[in-house]
Formats: C-alpha cells, structure tokens, sequence
C-alpha cells in the first residue's frame, strides 16, 4: 500500500528510510562524484566512440570535446536547480510531470529507461570481449558476435545487477576502486603519449598539438560537426546517475546538484587530455594506428596502448593494464546503468505511471528490488536477440548512435523543465541565469542536436555514414531509411504505445494528474 507523508523524512539522517524506503544518507559527494564520473564510462567511451568522431570531424576531434561540454554543462544547471526543489529520484519524469504535464513526464520518465537499455548490449559486449583479450585469447576477444562473449557480457549483467540489487552502499564503494584504475592508466597513457611525440619518439603519424584542433570552423561540414556532438553528447552521458540516488545521498538538495555538475567538468579536463594526447601519438590518418583508420574505430585504446606502451615486458604489463581498464570501465558503467533505471522505475511506479510492483523496495538492501532485477533480465533478453541477428555488430553500434537521440530527449527535456517550473519564482538575475537563461540555452541546443540527427539519419538514401544498416522501402518512392532512424524513432513510438497502455489500464489516476502534480506531497511505499 502506498502512504502520503509530509513533511518528508531528513534526508542528512543517516539509516532513515527515504522517500520511497530507499536508504536515507548513504552517500556523499564524493561518492556521488564518482557514481556520476563512472557512469560515463570514460574509457570504454573513448575506446568506442574516439575513432567514429574522428570520421566525421577529423582533427578537430578536441574542439567537439570542448563543445559537447557546454550544453552538459547548462543542463546538469538545470538538474541541481530542480533537485533543489524536489529530490526525487524520479528526476526527469517527476520533475517533468510537475512543470508540464503527467504525458511529458511519462515521456521523459521512458527517455531515461530506454536510452540505459539501449547501451546495455554494447556495454556488456565490451566487457565479454576485453575479458578475453586481457587474458591474450584474442580469437575470440575479436570476434564481438562470439557464443563466448555473449555468455561473458550477460555474466557481467547478472553480477553488476546482483550488486545494485545488495546496496548501492556497495555499488558505490566498487565504483571507487573501478574508478580509480580507470583515470590513472587513462593518465599515464596521455603522459606517455605527449612525453613520446614531444621528444619525437612517436610512430610516422604523429603530429604535434595545435591551436588549429580548437577551430570549429574547419570541420568539414554542419552535418559532420552535428554527428560529432552527438557522439560526444554519448560520450558525456551518464553524470546524472549523481542525481538518480538523490534519495539515499546526505543533504540531497544540495549535494546531487554539486556532484552533477563537477562530474561534467572532470569528465571535460579527462577527455580533452586523452583526445589530444591519442591524437597527437596516432595522427588522424586511415592506416596503420591512425584514429582514422576504420578497421580500428570500435576500439582505438587497445590499438593505441601497444603502440605508446612497447613491447618490452612493462610495456605489455601496462598494455594490458589499459585493457584491464577498459573492461572494468565497462562494467562500472553497466552497473550505473542499472542504479537509475531502477529508480526511475521506482519513481514511475510510486506515483502509479507503471504497474505498482516495480515500487517494490527490498526491506533490508533497501534498493529497488523488483526494478533492479526486471532491468538487468530485460538487457540481457535484448543483448541476446540483438547479438544472433544478421550483421549484429552494426545493429549494436546503430543502437548507440541512437542513444544520443535519446539522451538529448531527456536532457533537453529536463533543461526546459527547469525554465518552466521555475519561471514565476525567479526574481533575482542571478535565480533568472540559472534557473532560466542557462537551461532554456542547454534545453535548445539538445533538442537542435537531436532534430539535425533525426534528419541526418532519415537521409540516408544519400547519406548512409549516419548509420551501419539501413532498411529497404520495398515499394515507391524506395527510400533505404538509416538503421539509426529506425531504432532511435522506433524505440520513441515503443514508448508511446507503452504510455497508451498505461493510460488505459494501471495509469488512470496519475494521467488525471491525481497522484503527481506541482503540489502532490511526497509518496512513500511500503517495504516489501
């Protein structure tokens, strides 16, 4: 049964049940830092998504880092301004429900939902094949599709799922530990890298550090320009899983906001160093180690690492303590993944969006039990049907290209939900800037990336370089429509016959406006 409490419990109380039964005050902004940081995955997205960005935009590769970082920026604004106002860890479905309406919200609430399952499979494909490689099995490390690395990456589900489902106590003391491997060796490949091009020890293609890679200008064209920023939208993605565990953070108006917004410029200064520092060694050519070079774009770290490192008995140790970090980046990142889906589920449930079960808590991991469980089973069912597809690899890189179409979804949502919920109350030019102008700003420069992607991927009968599949139109005007398009719309409409469903069946209250509004006070489930 569900109660309404209010005044809500003190969130600062360590051991008090929160708002939902999560566990009040068990983590604080440095542990929140670094659910946010690893959340993003930053080696496994440099080693995924480096080599594409190069295709599109070619040197200028660190002036995009420097500019998917603006809007990021502007929008984890807006998320500590609303999570001031409601620290719900619903986030973007709440806080959309309350500044716009019960459909917006369900909208944004699926946004977030979807955009986690649809990078599962890559995630655990990543880890299933660096689990090989580090072990030199590279004949199957190689092969992504393997029957191997498909048991490997679901293995990889079940024990991060079995995680979040313990604690996120736990969840965020093994992120400290995956984390700080990750940003040493990324440190200590960039170092290495710059000390070996700037004694002129490097390989045929390196070329030194120029201010020229900071003009946006010389990117080849605006389509290229957009599909660079929004890989590196991907790229970013993930900091406001700092924000998801609002509920079970110390002082949880204030220190998710904070960890949101430092998680976005840590994750500035660590991909500007590890771009310049990989481009600078590899160069940006089409062969040999060149960032350029398409048979290496899924995974330029591995490349890069026996290049910079050597092959004395160092450097192989260093070599694979890069592919080490990788694969524990990899499942960092699969086990941030699961913390705000579940959530959010939880949130959705909790005011009655979805089917009330998925507000189940555990009574003494105090996690979302039920959410937990049901998301890492649904990736698991979707990694396996995608990976015994035909040309499975391409799907799974199309599902994360599609990502960002997501991710600018919700976070261009959410940025104008902050303008709007606070639109009456902003009486101060400081309050106007940062509850207004700074969203409003970041909320139009996603929904821009997100429109110029939608129509990049639909021209595909000109343009394929948007996407690795594409669909044949069987009858006139037989357009061939990107895969991309398909499976960024596709999951989109996926949700909009969901929330029709829910409308008609379990939802009824809360499409009324009935169980969350501006004005709802705080739902509290009961323990199961």
């Amino acid at each position: 049964m569900t109660r309404t409490v209010a005044p809500p419990p003190d969130h600062s109380t360590p051991g008090l049940t929160g708002q939902k039964g999560l566990k009040s005050g068990a983590l604080g902004l440095v542990s929140s830092v670094v659910i946010g940081v690893a959340s993003t995955a930053p080696a496994y997205s440099l080693a995924a998504t480096l080599g594409f960005i190069v295709a599109f935009v070619g040197i200028q590769s660190p002036i995009i880092v420097v500019l998917a970082f603006v809007p990021m920026l502007l929008t984890a604004i807006g998320y500590q301004q609303l999570n001031k106002a409601d620290p719900d860890c619903g986030t973007t479905f709440t806080w959309a429900t309350r500044a716009f309406n019960p459909t917006t919200g369900w909208l944004g609430g699926w946004g977030i939902i979807a955009a986690d399952l649809l990078v599962m499979a890559s995630l655990a494909q990543v880890a299933g094949q660096y689990v090989f490689l580090l072990f030199n099995a590279d004949g199957i490390g190689g092969d992504p599709t393997s029957g191997w690395v498909l048991l490997v990456g679901c293995l990889w589900i079940v024990l991060m799922t079995w995680i979040c489902y313990v604690g996120v106590e736990l969840s965020a003391n093994i992120q400290k530990a995956l984390l700080t491997i990750e940003l040493i060796m990324l440190l200590v490949f960039s170092i290495v890298a710059l000390v070996k091009v700037g004694t002129g020890n490097g390989v045929a293609g390196s070329v030194t550090f120029s201010w020229s890679w900071l003009n946006p200008f010389d990117v080849p064209d605006f389509s290229s320009f957009v599909r660079g920023l929004i890989l590196m939208l991907f790229i970013y993605w993930g900091w406001d899983s700092a924000v998801s565990v609002n509920e079970e953070t110390e002082d949880a108006t204030r220190t998710p906001g904070r960890a949101a917004v430092i998680s976005t410029v840590l994750l500035l200064i660590t991909y500007a160093l590890v771009t310049i520092a990989a481009q600078s060694f590899a160069g940006v050519g089409d062969k040999g180690i060149g960032l350029g070079n398409s048979d290496n774009s899924g995974d330029v770290i591995s490349i890069l690492g026996k290049a910079v490192f050597g092959s004395g008995a160092l450097g192989t140790t260093l070599s694979h303590l890069l592919i080490l970090m990788v694969l524990t980046s990899a499942a960092a990142s699969t086990q941030t993944t699961i913390l705000p889906t579940a959530r959010t589920s939880l949130s959705m449930a909790t005011y009655r969006a979805i089917p009330k079960v998925f507000a189940r808590v555990h009574p003494r991991h105090l996690t979302p039990s039920v959410s937990t469980l049901a998301f890492g089973g649904i990736s698991i069912l979707i990694y396996a049907v995608l990976n015994y597809t035909s040309n499975a690899q391409s799907v799974i890189a199309d599902c994360v290209t599609a990502l960002g179409m997501m991710i600018a979804f919700y976070y261009g949502l959410t940025a104008f939900a902050c303008a709007w919920y606070y639109r009456r109350d902003a009486r101060t030019p400081g309050d106007l800037m940062l509850k207004i102008v700074l969203p409003t700003l970041g909320g139009v420069i996603m929904f821009g990336a997100l429109g110029w992607s939608l129509r990049d991927a639909w021209l595909a009968p000109s343009d394929v370089s948007a996407s690795y599949t594409g669909w044949h139109l069987p009858f006139s005007p037989h357009w061939t429509i990107g895969g991309v398009f398909l499976i960024g719309v596709g999951t989109f409409v996926i949700g909009v016959v969901l929330m029709f469903v829910a409308r008609a069946t379990s939802a009824r209250a809360y499409f009324r406006g009935e169980t969350l509004n501006r004005d709802t006070a705080t739902l509290v489930p009961d323990v199961y």
